[in-house]
């Protein structure tokens, strides 16, 4: 392991005097990239930079207990000692798992997509509210999130809502929401007090960049047409809103939340290649599954994963058997306790797939 923490600070040495080079401030894709690489290793040479001079403190006190002949001092190292082998156990097993591979996607934004499944009406009010769960947990995160495009459902919610989220670390933390969100309520429809079942499917897409996805123009159809969502009438009277059709593959999305035709066009392009990288991903994660028992953080949307229960104020992952009595703050975006559980089963997994390699 300190092997591979050396090569680690040699690394971000090397990261640190290249990136103030006068070539590299000027190429800003290249900056931004050794940027990324600077931060990420830094957090690492911190916590070994701290290790290892706790390593030199337990020698000390070590060799003070070997050699020193004053009963006093003999004492004092020891229980100097007593204090420095707990917090060596503690940093060692930090380091451990801030060297497990990382995924590669764990950095990039996303795409959000969110849609009404079975339960109709409450179906989509589901949707909504877990749109909105989303939004403040995002803001919390210090995140921004922007929509794409959505469908309204007929008593609220949404049938179909798509944002696009960025920030530090998106999908790294958003990637267990993947799957299908169960809820048991009484419906604002019911009138007899019963308690229905409804769903709603999650999909975190891990935002692909050009170099992620080759598209061929050739191989996509424009179409434009006027948007029926929000932003007043200038919007509704003029071909802002872009509908993209690859023809290879079937996949259509649109974009009419911005004004801008052109700014519709990027986002609408954006959503179809973090498709296209989200096929190409699912066939990784096919590949592996029967290596894994949990599928935690796989990403298939077909998975239950998680029921709201109302009248029980209870919130269960059953991916992890975690359940917590505080529905009304899960819905107000407290989903940390979730995605750090879910974080450290993913992280056993990596260590049981490497030490069975």
């Amino acid at each position: 392991m300190l092997d591979q923490l050396e090569a680690i600070r040699e690394r971000f040495d090397e990261v640190a005097q290249q990136i103030v080079q006068p070539e590299v401030v000027s190429d800003q894709k290249r900056f931004m990239k050794l940027s990324k690489e600077y931060k990420d290793l830094e957090k690492i040479v911190v916590q070994y930079r701290a290790f290892t001079q706790l390593l030199e403190e337990i020698d000390n006190a070590k060799k003070i207990i070997a050699t020193e002949k004053d009963e006093d001092f003999r004492e004092l190292a020891k229980a100097e000692l007593d204090e420095l082998m707990p917090r060596r156990e503690t940093l060692e097993e930090a380091l451990k798992e801030m060297l497990i591979p990382k995924d590669p996607n764990d950095s990039k934004n996303v795409i959000l997509e969110i849609r009404g499944g079975t339960g109709g009406d409450e179906a989509a009010i589901f949707a909504g509210d877990l749109f909105r769960m989303y939004q403040r947990f995002c803001d919390r995160m210090g995140w921004r999130m922007s929509l794409v495009d959505y469908t309204e459902g007929t008593s609220g919610g949404y049938k179909e809502i798509i944002a696009e989220v960025e920030g530090e670390d998106v999908y790294g933390k958003l990637k267990f929401e993947s799957g299908v969100h169960r809820v048991q309520r009484v419906p604002a429809t019911e009138t007899q007090g019963r308690i229905h079942t409804s769903a709603a499917s999650v999909a975190v897409l891990p935002e692909a960049e050009e170099v992620d996805v080759e598209l061929n123009m050739n191989d996509i159809r424009k179409d434009t047409f006027c948007s029926s969502g929000a932003g007043g009438q200038s919007v509704n009277t003029t071909y802002s809103a872009v509908r993209l059709t690859h023809i290879p593959t079937g996949l259509v999305v649109q974009c009419q939340d911005e004004r801008s035709q052109l700014k519709n066009f990027d986002k609408a392009l954006t959503v179809l290649r973090s498709r296209l990288y989200e096929i190409e991903l699912q066939k990784h994660n096919d590949a592996i599954a029967s290596q894994r028992k949990t599928m935690v953080g796989s990403g298939d949307r077909s998975d239950k994963i998680r029921t709201y229960n109302y009248p029980q104020s209870r919130v269960t992952d059953h991916r992890i058997g975690l359940t917590v009595y505080n529905l009304s703050a899960v819905m107000d975006g407290d989903i940390d306790e979730f995605i750090e559980q879910l974080r450290i089963a993913e992280n056993a997994e990596r260590l049981k797939e490497g030490a069975t390699a």
